[in-house]
């Protein structure tokens, strides 16, 4: 049971991070802290995709999942098992990455902009605070 539990713990926290890679930079416009986490992240995400690595998580599910007696991962692994032809059609990895590139792009944009707006924002309550003294 415990095996069991690790691999689809392993499996919750691979969805997660694949959320959190597609959406994430989306709560750095409410907490703009979380924008370094994010980066990280993406960039973490960015590396396993260009250079090929595997990504530990699936090993840790696949093999947690052999000792609890179930099948393990198929060799392509976790993207192509669980969100192949789930998540989108197949044949359209390239399409989903591209997807989820432009996910991360139009949220770092936009918590550029709303930074530039919030120090706009700050300077101008200093020169008011400036001038009424």
């Amino acid at each position: 049971m415990g095996y069991r539990l690790l691999g689809e713990a392993a499996m919750l926290l691979h969805f997660a991070f694949l959320v959190y890679v597609t959406v994430g930079g989306f709560l750095a416009w409410r907490w703009p802290a979380l924008f370094w986490p994010h980066a990280l992240v993406a960039a973490y995400a960015l590396a396993i995709t260009l250079v090929g690595w595997d990504c530990p998580l699936t090993h840790v599910e696949d093999w947690a999942r052999l000792r609890a007696g179930q099948a393990g991962l198929p060799a392509e692994g976790f993207i192509e098992h669980y969100l192949t032809g789930v998540v989108y059609p197949e044949g359209h990895l390239v399409t989903a990455r591209l997807g989820a590139a432009l996910s991360v792009a139009a949220s770092w944009t936009g918590a550029a902009v709303l930074a530039a707006r919030r120090r706009s924002r700050g300077s101008a309550l200093r020169m008011r605070e400036n001038r009424d003294l």
